[in-house]
């Protein structure tokens, strides 16, 4: 049986997000929104990207939209593991 100091751990690992906005609040007395965007800047295989970006094009769909959903999509499978 866990403790209660490890089941603690377990949630506060779980629930980054939500305790940075509890961080922001104590630091600046307002609530940070939990769904800012954020610029990324990675590499990837050039004639990968002119495809893709092709793709999204021809089927109006918003790049970093469908990015986001692969991102989600691969978070959910590793967390089934």
């Amino acid at each position: 049986m866990q403790s209660f100091l490890e089941k603690a751990k377990k949630i506060i690992a779980k629930n980054q997000d939500v305790i940075a906005v509890f961080e922001e609040l104590d630091r600046t007395g307002k609530f940070k929104k939990r769904a800012y965007k954020t610029r990324v800047a990675f590499t990837i295989d050039e004639e990968l990207f002119n495809q893709f970006r092709n793709y999204c094009k021809k089927n109006g769909i918003n790049m970093s939209g469908k990015v986001e959903s692969y991102l989600r999509d691969e978070l959910k499978n590793i967390r089934k593991d």
